[in-house]
């Protein structure tokens, strides 16, 4: 892999295991979106980037080789092997995980800011992707800070302190619905430092989902998420109504199961890369709308 600066552009070459549209489509990540020239434009960690891909090379254009060592390299997840891990869940594993990591093979699980990743998946609670993705942009709209980037307004994600000092009525304009009390009380708790977001980095797997799930609006699936796409807890295995179907599908022959049957079935299947196999598999199935 070569890392250029070319035009105000950073350039990086002979990436192995990655696309931007299996990483941006596959449900991980709600405000990045496509755009002209085969890219994708978003906002994260308060800064814009457009990327646009061409073969093994992709391009973040009019950004600066420090935002990129400081935010896009960690956020793009570029120094995992991921190669070496998609042969490890095939020998691991099944056909079925083969198709599907053929399918999505240029999926990274992203490295997404702590606050921002707790808030959007309480919205993404009950949701569908579309609804979820105008509900955050309109909360970032209506309270964050806005920059410019290639001569157009973006928003950053609003801290805790700014949600927190806002009412449910004045939240009203995002349109949340039941979830508006679980984004003001959350906010609330981190703003008065009476929920430490940041002492889950130093937590396992299970005692971050724990403390996350005394959060209301947090429960198991919002949990998982958070510790899968913002802690990188690739042990995590978030599970809703799509990837329950989708697993009864595939490996039970389409029979009912209950959550933690099948939370134990990942957990013996995949071990610690259960979260990417699990995107790698709800992305799959969800484009071919396996299990539907």
């Amino acid at each position: 892999m070569k890392i250029s600066v070319e035009n105000s552009n950073v350039v990086i070459k002979d990436i192995k295991d990655f696309k931007l549209s299996d990483t941006f489509d596959c449900g991980q990540c709600f405000r990045f979106n496509p755009c002209s020239g085969d890219g994708y434009i978003g906002t994260a960690y308060g800064k814009t980037v457009r990327i646009t891909q061409a073969g093994d090379t992709i391009t973040l254009h009019n950004t600066s080789l420090d935002d990129f060592t400081c935010i896009w390299r960690e956020f793009l997840d570029i120094d995992r092997d991921y190669g070496n891990i998609k042969k490890v869940l095939t020998k691991t594993s099944d056909s079925v995980m083969s198709t599907a990591i053929e399918y999505g093979g240029g999926i990274h699980i992203l490295k997404q800011e702590l606050w921002e990743t707790t808030i959007s998946f309480i919205i993404s609670a009950s949701n569908n992707i579309p609804r979820i993705k105008k509900i955050i942009e309109c909360l970032c709209e209506n309270y964050g800070t806005p920059h410019t980037y290639e001569g157009k307004t973006y928003y950053s994600f609003p801290d805790a302190d700014t949600i927190a000092k806002q009412s449910e009525d004045d939240l009203s304009c995002i349109r949340a619905g039941f979830r508006t009390k679980y984004i003001l009380a959350c906010a609330k708790a981190v703003a008065s430092r009476e929920f430490d977001l940041m002492s889950l980095y130093d937590m396992d797997t299970a005692n971050a989902k724990k403390s996350l799930m005394s959060l209301k609006g947090i429960g198991n699936k919002v949990a998982d998420c958070i510790t899968l796409f913002a802690l990188n807890k690739f042990n995590s295995f978030p599970i809703d109504v799509w990837i329950k179907r989708i697993m009864e599908y595939c490996y039970f022959d389409d029979t009912e199961q209950s959550i933690p049957a099948i939370a134990q079935f990942a957990e013996e299947r995949f071990g610690e890369l259960g979260g990417i196999a699990q995107q790698y598999l709800f992305f799959y199935a969800r484009s071919l709308k396996i299990g539907t």
